[in-house]
């Protein structure tokens, strides 16, 4: 089976409500994500091993997506009480991990070279190791898509999934890069 199918189908299982394909040769790296980052205005900049800098540079990040040629973009929608539901929005946010930790799981054994992203930095770990130790779990580790310069609203239209679902909801996205 095609790999890119497959893994659509494992997506569809573990419960994301869009995802879409991209080429990884159509996909634009922009500093100025990346500027947004460091004014850290979600506190995870300089934090963890999962956001910048530790990610690496955006050349280095270049490098890295485009050593893959192909990139599922994946996406959930959570329904809010309304616009100011921080509660909502956290537990989301959480929510939208453990979609990815499921999808992981559903994967592993039929697709060896991969890359993941998440959402929000990592999270695993109460206390991140960054920068004095080693990341505790590597090999679980997933960095955002803005720590890798993505303009998310702008992947979401090149895969042909939506952005924006509504009021009082929240998206949150991912994405595996395949070879």
């Amino acid at each position: 089976m095609e790999i890119a199918k497959l893994l659509m189908e494992r997506a569809k299982e573990a419960g994301f409500f869009e995802y879409g394909l991209l080429d990884t040769r159509d996909l634009v790296f922009y500093p100025e994500v990346r500027d947004m980052c460091a004014k850290n205005t979600c506190r995870a900049y300089g934090t963890t091993w999962a956001c910048p800098p530790a990610v690496g540079t955006l050349e280095e990040c270049r490098e890295k997506v485009l050593g893959y040629g192909k990139m599922l973009l994946l996406s959930v929608k959570y329904d809010l009480e309304d616009s100011f539901d921080f509660e909502g929005m956290t537990e989301g946010m959480h929510s939208f991990k453990r979609t990815m930790e499921r999808f992981e799981s559903l994967i592993e054994g039929e697709v060896t070279d991969y890359f993941i992203f998440s959402n929000e930095g990592c999270g695993k770990c109460k206390t991140c190791t960054y920068p004095d130790a080693p990341c505790r779990f590597p090999d679980k580790l997933h960095p955002s898509l803005e720590g890798y310069c993505f303009m998310v609203s702008e992947l979401a239209e090149k895969a042909g999934i939506h952005y924006i679902n509504g009021a009082n909801t929240v998206t949150y996205f991912g994405g595996i890069l395949i070879r």
